[in-house]
């Protein structure tokens, strides 16, 4: 069985293996998943076995190339504009959730955050429309297995492979993640009726 020559390869799985690094790492860091994910594979296409499920393969890949970038990303520092003096917060102050801060930003409810600065980080209204926010707030198990299911549509004992963990595991954290983002998305239909007199 011959194999099909590798630029057809990136061609026809290219876009899904893009919508999966974006899923798990964000738009910003997923061009560069996908280009690891993709020199991996040129390297180790040769070694495939002619009977791989050559999508799997490569989203298995982008897998590993994935956590590489969120594992990068966790040790550089993270820029902060220049507080000025006298400005340090009082030591009794709440540290912010951030995946409950992306949650209300993704839902459309910065009015409920306590403090401008946090609003004012929140450029435009453009968000409301970006699922981004909610789907990067997602535990990492949950995200991942949305993207490896919903968007590569992997079926779940493959995605269970790639993660780890059991089909059940896998189902389970598909399912939770689906449903935090239905939360996000659809709001309760109870909270959109009005009440008559």
């Amino acid at each position: 069985m011959k194999r099909e020559p590798f630029e057809r390869v990136v061609e026809r799985h290219g876009p899904t293996v893009l919508r999966v690094c974006r899923a798990v790492v964000g738009p910003v860091a997923a061009d560069d998943a996908w280009s690891e994910t993709f020199l991996a594979a040129l390297r180790a296409y040769p070694r495939l076995a002619p009977d791989s499920d050559v999508e799997a393969w490569l989203v298995t890949i982008a897998h590993r190339k994935a956590v590489d970038q969120i594992r990068l990303a966790s040790r550089h520092p993270v820029p902060v504009p220049q507080i000025p003096a006298g400005s340090d917060p009082p030591d009794d102050a709440p540290d912010i959730d951030e995946i409950v801060l992306g949650h209300t930003i993704a839902q459309g409810r910065e009015a409920e955050l306590n403090g401008a600065e946090v609003v004012g980080a929140v450029p435009n209204a453009d968000h409301l429309l970006d699922p981004w926010p909610a789907v990067l707030a997602l535990p990492l198990r949950q995200r991942q297995a949305v993207a490896y299911h919903h968007v590569a549509g992997l079926p779940y004992a493959e995605v269970a492979a790639i993660l780890g963990c059991s089909v059940p595991a896998a189902r389970r954290a598909a399912a939770d993640g689906i449903a935090t983002l239905r939360n996000i998305f659809q709001p309760q239909k109870s909270a959109l009726t009005l009440e008559t007199p």
